[in-house]
């Protein structure tokens, strides 16, 4: 599984009358990385999956999933990839176990392997309790869960995940981050993650690009990129507000000044010492601190930088 080609687009473009939805993106996803799709809401990024996933043609560009072109290939790539889209199209009058059943007839899996995947896929998911309750009692985490479950039915050997844990519960997010993992590891799967929080893209992906009005504006590694942004900054706010220019005085030996919090002093360090030396300094000046903060460089910032504003799914995170 791992052998088989990823995803490329070369010139992908989207327009919908006057708007231009996607404009020229390239990419290259190999064999069994999970790859962060980060953008916030309308910057084109369900818009790529629905292209990759054959469900909307390119109005420019071209692009090959495991090794099928999405225009010439459509069922091709639709057998060999999994999908689990925003909206879960769930029976609410089904059962879990009902829905995997049906999913795996419609793949052509014999009445054997029918029940032994479907059992397979409930455990895995957490859902083996819930596996006979009709889906009008499951919670939007256990939806997503079984909306998960249904995408791998068929051993799928790319899978796009569209925002998967929008408004889920941190447990339930959690949980669905694991099975994500142990995929692409344990079983080579190649996963397309669209996401709006950024600490997703940080646990998950092994590279993340970033989306902002239908255009790539940054790609690579999650270390990489806050590599690129910037150095990490030390905070320090002293006891004594009347210490404060003393603080600062210390603070300015190991770089630059940057934006603090209230009644405090921080720098973005330069290189000439770490948290260590900056406390052995105040230490030697007889400066004490309530509070002393290392703030290392975040893939928020790499948004910031890149796009000028937060990202959505992180202010409704927080």
């Amino acid at each position: 599984m791992a052998s088989a080609p990823g995803i490329h687009a070369h010139g992908l473009v989207r327009e919908f009358k006057n708007v231009h939805a996607v404009q020229g993106i390239d990419l290259r996803v190999e064999p069994g990385e999970i790859y962060g799709f980060l953008g916030p809401n309308g910057a084109g990024k369900s818009t790529t999956v629905h292209m990759l996933t054959t469900l909307l043609p390119p109005t420019a560009g071209t692009a090959t999933v495991a090794g099928f072109d999405i225009v010439k290939e459509g069922p091709k790539v639709r057998g060999a990839i999994g999908a689990a889209l925003q909206e879960a199209a769930l029976d609410p009058y089904l059962t879990g176990r009902e829905h995997l059943r049906l999913q795996a007839s419609l793949h052509g899996l014999r009445r054997a392997e029918r029940e032994e995947r479907t059992a397979e896929l409930l455990h895995r998911v957490g859902l083996t309790l819930a596996a006979d309750r009709k889906i009008q009692t499951y919670s939007g985490g256990m939806k997503r869960r079984l909306d998960l479950a249904l995408a791998l039915v068929h051993k799928p050997r790319i899978l796009f995940l569209d925002e998967p844990t929008t408004g889920l519960d941190v447990q339930s997010r959690n949980a669905l981050w694991t099975e994500v993992g142990r995929l692409a590891k344990d079983e080579g799967v190649t996963v397309f993650l669209t996401t709006q929080y950024l600490e997703e893209a940080d646990v998950l992906a092994d590279r993340v690009g970033i989306i902002d009005h239908g255009r790539i504006v940054a790609e690579g590694t999650p270390t990489q990129l806050k590599a690129e942004i910037g150095r990490p900054t030390v905070e320090a706010t002293p006891r004594e507000s009347s210490q404060l220019t003393a603080v600062e005085e210390v603070l300015g030996r190991f770089g630059e000044f940057t934006q603090a919090s209230p009644g405090a002093v921080a720098v973005m360090l330069d290189g000439k010492g770490d948290l260590a030396d900056v406390v052995r300094a105040l230490d030697a000046a007889s400066l004490r601190v309530d509070d002393l903060r290392l703030h290392a460089p975040s893939l928020d910032d790499v948004f910031l930088a890149k796009t000028g504003r937060k990202l959505e799914g992180e202010e409704d995170s927080a």
